[in-house]
């Protein structure tokens, strides 16, 4: 009874537990996945919004999981998203050289704390 009831608390709240979404975007020459795990996003804005991304000319394809997969070469922390005040952890796999553009972007755009893997 307890933890129904906890559970019911959570879900009441209107936010996220335990929720990310794996993106898998391809293109021509395109292969790229990340994780975006869930901080203070509304768990509805979270699932209908946040995690449906419109790239034009690109397959996209998207997962819910509780948690992002390991094996990311670099995750942007705390990141803000676009003038709100919502925050999630961005989780980047591929190619780790890419952390040459993504770590700035963190930091200076998403006001995010970098953390290499």
């Amino acid at each position: 009874m307890r933890v129904f009831l906890l559970l019911s608390l959570f879900s009441l709240s209107g936010l996220a537990w335990g929720e990310a979404c794996v993106v898998h975007s391809q293109a021509e020459r395109l292969d790229v996945k990340v994780c975006q795990q869930n901080r203070s996003i509304p768990a509805n804005l979270f699932r209908t919004g946040f995690c449906q991304p419109q790239l034009q000319g690109q397959k996209v394809a998207v997962e819910f999981v509780e948690q992002c997969p390991m094996g990311s070469f670099g995750v942007c922390r705390n990141a803000t998203v676009g003038g709100t005040p919502y925050q999630q952890d961005v989780h980047y796999y591929g190619v780790a050289s890419d952390a040459t553009y993504l770590k700035p972007f963190c930091e200076k755009q998403s006001k995010g704390v970098w953390m290499a893997r």
